[in-house]
């Protein structure tokens, strides 16, 4: 029994002495740890200031039933309790039951209220006992912070989101997403928790060793206002057409910042929600909305020009051995290349394509290159689409590739990649990149601005750019786009519709289109460009462009226009009327002249003698409106303060 006591207490000597640090340090660390206290994302508001994203503080509220003294708790149980009461409505019976309970099975941990907002999170923490803080009272505070939409799911997708799995894997979806790590993310603060027992972790102290620094604010450029037009008008023509998805963006010419994107997804119990940024990352192709390249390119290379005249048959033509039809029975005849473009003929503009550049379709396409259509926007939103332009060696270049690619075939386009085209048509050729924010704040304190970045100073000349803003013009007057004329606001744009998978076995049976309009408004001195894409609308109800996608362009249009009317601005108020100012400096030589004596008021408007005499102090009665035909006290007597002076005037 000696020896073996002697052992132990060699082994005691042996652990604190030897190893007594190095064992601290390890029950320390399996003890206390250094929990990441996440930073407050920066906001993310519009162009004119509404939030449209935000952290949200929430709480979790406990009780450490150990940490008071006995009869500390026996005071403040009933008044902590019936405080309770009050806040969740339970009895204070059930919470004096509940915390005896928690004391007597020693439990460090005990939840009184979860994910609660600020407000009350300061209500509870100045409950009895409560609010004597963590080492007396035994409060325990958890704060943790979740992102919020006040728009609810208007543009979700959109202004997005930065989420991470529990394998720390990470998704980021929109502005929030593109710009969460250098700006909105801030900087994480450190808060020391001490383990009680199964998993379970209490704060030490009810303050952070180090504090959190929120990350900055994001202004995008969109607009609230067009926001809701653009969403609403999307999410109606989906309903009624029962249409698979869609997307529409508005643009603002001048400078290329996004007013407005929305992207409607089908789910399958046949609701819309914000499924997926189909405006930036889907390409497809893009059917007749591409005629316009198309054309551009042959006018600014010159092989044709607008009344250059194309035979369309009888709207059937055979290219390579596959036949090419138009949407009129019978065909268009004889139609000029102009004509094409508004009445939208695949045989015109691929006949004009397939004669001027088949020798040579690297001319064609290094057009198209030259526009820079065959590279991505380099948009800073993930997840961008890669267009697909392709020429002779590519795997899906054929003969019949370039008068497909004429009509939009064979070839591939996002939604904002095309709009960026027909942004610049409507910018005077002036093509811009697509901009999303505005500047970067901290508080009022700006951080970073952000300008317009010119893709392309010129796309085309002067002479092609008016034709083609002609064109576009009488395609709404007199082309596809007709119906959606209004004599009371313009809009230029052309129509667009894509079979759809027409490569799939069941396509006669089950046939499936996109339909698109892409324009701008007012068709003079343009305001706002836009786009308007609807995959697989019900054929039943209707699939073509103008049925389906152009009356979506049309209400943002007319809405725009009715909220945010086109103002007139002037130069100056600073108008210099010869004959007031005359009648001005008489007057304040009068009044200046005439302090102690009565003047001449005969022949002065009413309202100026008026101002004129008390001033002076006197006392005005008048009869009658106009010029001063009569006063009471003739001109030169003197006058006394608060005197009595009737003007009579007609």
């Amino acid at each position: 029994m000696f020896i073996f006591a002697m052992a132990v207490v060699f082994k005691l000597l042996s652990i604190q002495v030897l190893h007594g640090e190095e064992y601290r340090n390890m029950a320390e660390e399996r003890n206390i740890s250094n929990v990441v206290i996440p930073a407050n994302r920066g906001n993310v508001y519009s162009a004119n200031g509404n939030l449209l994203a935000t952290s949200v503080p929430k709480y979790d509220i406990r009780i450490d039933a150990m940490t008071p003294t006995s009869a500390r708790l026996e005071e403040f149980l009933k008044p902590l309790s019936d405080s309770l009461s009050k806040y969740s409505g339970k009895s204070s019976g059930y919470y004096q039951k509940e915390i005896r309970k928690a004391r007597a099975n020693k439990n460090r941990y005990y939840l009184l209220a979860r994910d609660i907002g600020y407000s009350d999170y300061v209500r509870i923490r100045n409950f009895p006992l409560l609010n004597l803080g963590a080492f007396k009272g035994g409060l325990i505070v958890e704060q943790t912070t979740k992102r919020e939409h006040p728009l609810g799911e208007i543009a979700q997708r959109s202004i997005g989101y930065e989420r991470f799995d529990d394998a720390g894997h990470v998704t980021r979806a929109g502005i929030d997403g593109a710009f969460g790590e250098k700006y909105l993310r801030g900087t994480d603060g450190r808060r020391l928790k001490q383990k009680i027992g199964k998993g379970q972790w209490k704060p030490i102290a009810d303050y952070n060793q180090i504090e959190p620094k929120d990350g900055y604010d994001v202004y995008t450029t969109l607009s609230v206002n067009i926001q809701d037009i653009a969403h609403h008008a999307l999410l109606q023509q989906l309903e009624y057409y029962q249409a698979e998805h869609g997307s529409v963006v508005v643009m603002e010419v001048a400078t290329g910042e996004i007013r407005a994107i929305s992207n409607l997804g089908r789910t399958k119990s046949g609701g819309y929600y914000e499924k997926l940024n189909y405006a930036v990352g889907e390409s497809h192709e893009p059917g007749s909305t591409f005629k316009v390249m198309a054309l551009m390119a042959a006018l600014e290379d010159k092989v044709i020009d607008t009344s250059t005249i194309v035979d369309t048959k009888r709207g059937r033509k055979t290219f390579y051995g596959r036949p090419i039809t138009d949407s009129k029975h019978g065909g268009f005849g004889e139609i000029s290349a102009a004509r094409i473009l508004e009445v939208s003929s695949n045989i015109g503009i691929a006949t004009i394509i397939d004669e001027h550049y088949s020798k040579n379709p690297e001319k064609f396409i290094n057009r198209l290159k030259s526009w820079s259509l065959d590279k991505p926007l380099g948009l800073p939103i993930i997840g961008e689409g890669k267009p697909v332009i392709p020429a002779p060696g590519h795997e899906i270049w054929s003969k019949n590739a370039l008068p497909s690619m004429a009509y939009g075939y064979n070839m591939e386009l996002t939604p904002l990649q095309t709009l960026t085209f027909y942004n610049a048509i409507a910018n005077n050729g002036v093509m811009l990149k697509p901009r999303f924010i505005k500047e970067v704040k901290e508080l009022d304190v700006n951080i970073e601005s952000f300008d317009k970045y010119v893709i392309n100073n010129k796309i085309a000349s002067d002479k092609t750019i008016n034709e083609i803003q002609e064109i576009l013009k009488n395609v709404v007057v007199r082309g596809t786009g007709r119906s959606l004329y209004s004599p009371y606001f313009s809009m230029a744009g052309k129509t667009g519709t894509a079979k759809s998978e027409y490569w799939m076995k069941d396509w006669n049976d089950r046939p499936r289109y996109v339909s698109s309009f892409a324009g701008y408004f007012p068709a003079e001195n343009p305001k706002y460009s836009c786009i308007v894409v609807i995959h697989k609308p019900s054929v039943k109800k209707g699939y073509y462009g103008a049925d389906v996608s152009g009356p979506v362009f049309k209400r943002i249009a007319q809405k725009i226009f009715t909220d945010t009317p086109i103002i007139d601005e002037i130069d100056t108020l600073e108008v210099n009327d010869i004959a007031v100012n005359n009648e001005y400096n008489a007057y304040f030589k009068t009044a200046q002249t005439y302090l102690t004596i009565m003047p001449n008021v005969v022949g002065l408007p009413a309202m100026d003698a008026i101002a004129l005499l008390e001033n002076m102090g006197l006392n005005v009665s008048i009869k009658g409106v106009g010029e001063v035909t009569l006063q009471s006290i003739s001109k030169g007597e003197k006058i006394k303060r608060n005197q009595t002076v009737t003007i009579q005037a007609s």
